[in-house]
C-alpha cells in the first residue's frame, strides 16, 4: 500500500467567503474517484487544518502500489476533477508519497 499526500494553498485572490463552497466541491469530487480510478483505495480531504499548518487544504489517498500513482495522475476522471475543481483555485502544491 502507498500513501499519496498533496497539500495546497488557495490562490490569494480567492475570497474567504468562497472557500467553504470550494472545499465542499473539492471534497465531493475527489472522493468520488474511489471506484473509478484503478488502484485508488481511499481518499480523505483535509479542509480544516489546525493553525500551525503551512497549507490550507490537503488530500490524503491510499493506493494499492507505487505504480498506481502514475495511473491516478493521468486517469481522465482525475484529470477532469483536478482541472475543474482544484487547479483553478490553488497554488503552492506540495506532495509526499510513501
Amino acid at each position: 500500500m502507498v500513501n499519496h499526500i498533496v497539500m495546497w494553498k488557495f490562490k490569494p485572490e480567492i475570497e474567504e467567503a468562497k472557500k467553504p463552497e470550494l472545499k465542499k466541491a473539492m471534497n465531493e469530487q475527489l472522493s468520488s474517484l474511489v471506484g473509478k480510478v484503478p488502484g485508488l483505495l481511499t481518499v480523505e480531504f483535509v479542509e480544516n487544518p489546525i493553525s500551525s499548518s503551512t497549507h490550507d487544504i490537503a488530500l490524503v489517498t491510499t493506493l494499492e502500489k507505487a505504480e498506481d500513482i502514475a495511473v491516478y495522475a493521468t486517469h481522465p476522471e482525475h484529470v477532469y476533477v483536478a482541472d475543474n475543481f482544484v487547479r483553478p483555485y490553488v497554488t503552492e502544491r506540495a506532495c509526499l508519497d510513501y
